[in-house]
């Protein structure tokens, strides 16, 4: 997964459809988002006892963090920018992945997310070109791409201060599959709604079933304009397919 996917979806829309119960982004509304690069907020879905149950229920919560995990013993919160996405081959044993793999479980919901493939006869060797695709459910139904978050405490400022804790998140990536191996080797690991709620709980025993190579069935992914490569724009326009005579305009699947 290169870094980018879209999420438009009103927080409303997002609370209904992953039934939450707890609207932990009561004071923020994120606005659509066509074109969503690291380190920008994101909204993620998580299970997690609120501050104020005695007994510790988990409930399944609405959350903005930034995407880009910082763990909790970096010294510096810029590392987040590098760790975006961990590898599902490695997310149980990385000492920057596992703590959270094993307590900190969530799901990041997408429109779709973006990959780039390269134009077969087109550019140098070392710099072909490439064509841009939006991969999203066929049905156009939510995504929802595993991911870890974690806590990171800003040692400089007071306890009482709100920008003393952050909260960020990794995407987990596994083996693309099929036709989508055909563009990128890599792509996010996807959650079926069935087993969201396993996967969300803190208390899953051992989450490493979940680890398993992903298939194309029920995505479809067709190319879009280079425009997306520029973090600058931003719209619905950027995940709308290339018309005839514009680049490479075949839908894959």
């Amino acid at each position: 997964m290169c870094g980018r996917y879209a999420s438009a979806r009103a927080k409303q829309q997002l609370l209904e459809e992953f039934q939450v119960e707890v609207d932990g982004a009561a004071d923020e509304e994120l606005r659509p988002d066509y074109n969503i690069a690291p380190t920008k907020p994101v909204y993620t879905v998580l299970s997690r006892a609120p501050k104020d149950d005695p007994e510790g229920h988990p409930v399944r919560q609405l959350r903005v963090m930034r995407w880009g995990l910082v763990p909790s013993w970096a010294k510096d919160p810029s590392i987040g920018a590098r760790m975006i996405n961990a590898r599902v081959e490695t997310v149980a044993e990385k000492p920057s992945f596992r703590k959270a793999f094993a307590e900190r479980r969530c799901l990041l919901p997408a429109d779709g997310y973006y990959e780039w493939g390269v134009v077969e006869g087109a550019g140098t060797a070392k710099k072909p070109k490439k064509q841009p695709y939006f991969i999203r459910p066929a049905d156009g139904g939510v995504m929802a791409m595993a991911g870890l978050y974690e806590f990171w405490r800003d040692r400089g400022r007071p306890e009482d201060d709100p920008l003393a804790w952050m909260v960020t998140c990794a995407v987990i990536t596994t083996t693309a599959e099929d036709e989508l191996g055909a563009i990128h080797d890599r792509m996010p690991m996807l959650i079926q709604r069935d087993r969201w709620a396993d996967w969300l709980d803190p208390g899953t025993a051992d989450a490493r079933e979940f680890l398993v190579p992903a298939r194309s069935a029920g995505l479809s992914a067709y190319p879009v304009s280079t425009a997306v490569n520029s973090v600058r724009n931003n719209g619905p326009e950027l995940i709308e397919p290339l018309g005839e005579g514009e680049g490479d305009s075949r839908v894959l699947f």
